[in-house]
């Protein structure tokens, strides 16, 4: 039984964290009369290394498989339609390859970059994957790094025979840990003190990316919400100070998440993962840059959000909903999800012209609800904390305005009483049942979407806007 001056030592660490985070918070936002501290001018000598490499790892070429995907896109949100492929290096290749692999090169006046299936905060993908793996066919049990410019995994740790056994009835069957970090620096470089909000958006992407490839494959992923900060990067090997003897401290990985991946049941993100220890490890990472800029409050931010390792929470269970139309209105012939994940890119201008109709906007927003079995909400093991507030400028069957989406019904009342009075709280005609869909108020708020889109026109010139 703890003492009571031990719970109340507990509670001012939390608060202090929470004033810290919070000071974070209000010190990294843009105002309207000034931007967030940044470095004014882009160091091009220093630029960090786009991608993280383990020099003197064993390194294994993977296959590009993906084209062997024929499932539909539209197949990922129906559960059991896809069936599970057997985990196996071939699989693993594909999971990569379809979540944090290499979809593109562009190459302009000399200048040549690689896009990722995963978005990325300027393309500058801060997120680095892990897949710690029991004995699979193609593979031995260990702890591998991905190097997505040559779709290659490199062998970090060898698990002793033990480990790999202890690993294997840890885990549910036929399943196997994905594992995420970021590196600060690689977005400091470019945004300043916002680096930290950006690599958390960044590994939020990548888990969905990772979560969407799953699916594809048959598969599910759940996050794990026990582990610790310290215990996962034990896992992947990023507290091994010798190994980063010779990077500045700015160069290193923090630890963000790991997954259970696999043909997994609900029950999957009850898992308490044992230390797994005993292991051969080999590599050493590479330099990024040669000189760096520190930003303190990064370093308060992630200190303030290191999670120490916690009990499993029960898992969230959605009710169960509508099922999703199948194919988007517009959409008369389905399309290969592979297809569809490699063609990911991100909007840069819009022609301020263009409408959607109601239907569509609508087939969109079902998507943002969570569903038993379908991605990527599937992947979090608690409910809904983040909720949509919509600019909607031209979509034909609605009026212009803004609109809120609850995702979670439990906040509707606590939100409205949060809220200005005079909102209107009206739910739109022939607006789906499950989907919980307000306008608040009328109006055109082109200019509005753009001042607080930080001044940027695609805001006003899209069909609607959202945060």
């Amino acid at each position: 039984m703890s003492h009571p001056s031990d719970k109340a030592g507990e509670n001012d660490i939390r608060h202090d964290r929470v004033r810290q985070i919070l000071f974070y918070h209000s010190s990294s936002k843009h105002y309207l009369h000034r931007y967030a501290d940044g470095p004014g001018r882009l160091d091009w000598v220093n630029q960090p290394a786009p991608f993280r490499t383990y020099v003197g790892a064993p390194a294994i070429d993977l296959p590009l498989l993906a084209d062997a995907i024929v499932a539909p896109y539209s197949d990922l949100y129906v559960p059991g339609a896809i069936p599970a492929r057997r985990p196996a290096l071939d699989t693993l290749a594909i999971l990569f390859e379809l979540s944090l692999g290499l979809s593109a090169w562009k190459e302009h006046q000399g200048s040549r970059w690689a896009l990722r299936c995963n978005p990325s905060s300027g393309n500058l993908h801060p997120t680095e994957g892990y897949a710690i793996v029991p004995p699979l066919s193609g593979s031995e049990a260990g702890v591998y790094h991905y190097v997505s410019r040559d779709h290659r995994l490199e062998r970090r740790c060898t698990f002793t025979a033990a480990t790999a056994a202890a690993l294997t009835l840890c885990l549910p069957s036929q399943s196997f840990l994905i594992g995420l970090s970021s590196i600060h620096w690689r977005e400091a470089w470019k945004y300043g003190v916002r680096a930290f909000r950006y690599c958390q958006h960044d590994a939020g992407h990548a888990m969905a990316a990772c979560r969407y490839a799953a699916a594809a494959l048959g598969w599910s992923a759940r996050l794990l919400d026990a582990p610790g900060d310290a215990e996962v990067a034990a896992l992947l090997g990023l507290d091994r100070d010798a190994d980063f003897a010779a990077v500045h401290a700015l160069d290193r990985e923090h630890p963000d998440a790991l997954l259970v991946v696999g043909p997994l049941s609900s029950a999957a993100g009850d898992l308490n993962l044992p230390p797994v220890q005993g292991g051969d490890w080999a590599g050493k990472p590479n330099v990024l840059s040669r000189e760096h800029v520190p930003w303190e409050l990064i370093d308060l931010a992630a200190s303030a959000t290191w999670k120490p390792a916690t009990d499993s929470e029960p898992v969230f269970a959605p009710q169960p909903l509508t099922p999703l139309a199948t194919l988007p209105p517009t959409q008369t012939a389905p399309t290969p999800a592979s297809s569809i994940i490699r063609q990911r890119r991100s909007a840069v201008d819009f022609d301020g012209q263009t409408s959607l109709d109601a239907a569509a906007l609508y087939h969109m927003l079902e998507h943002l609800l969570p569903r038993p079995g379908v991605p990527p909400w599937d992947l979090l093991p608690w409910r809904p904390h983040l909720h949509a507030g919509l600019f909607i400028h031209r979509v034909r069957g609605l009026s212009p305005g803004l609109y809120f989406l609850e995702r979670d019904p439990a906040v509707h009342e606590p939100m409205q009483a949060a809220c200005r009075a005079t909102f209107l709280w009206r739910r739109p005609a022939l607006c789906p049942d499950d989907l919980d869909l307000y306008l608040l108020a009328e109006g055109d708020l082109r200019e509005t979407a753009r001042t607080v889109s930080c001044h940027q026109d695609i805001a006003a010139d899209g069909v609607f806007s959202l945060g």
